[in-house]
């Protein structure tokens, strides 16, 4: 019997699967960085999708700035 696809939770949703690399992009892509910057923040930060938000947040700023 296959999965009941529409009965899920957010559990998964709270972490960035760091040995995959498609989760990677879609954070880089989502967050606006690069996909070095993406593997940087996993490997310093750990895998918690809400501090990488914030964290690429900061790092989007600043590049702003320095552009200006």
């Amino acid at each position: 019997m296959a999965d009941d696809k529409t009965r899920t939770d957010n559990r998964d949703r709270s972490q960035v699967a760091r040995g995959e690399d498609h989760e990677i992009a879609h954070l880089a892509e989502e967050a606006g960085i690069t996909l070095v910057q993406a593997r940087a923040l996993i490997k310093r930060h750990g895998t918690d999708r809400k501090v990488l938000h914030e964290i690429a947040e900061s790092i989007r700023v600043v590049k702003a700035d320095a552009e200006s």
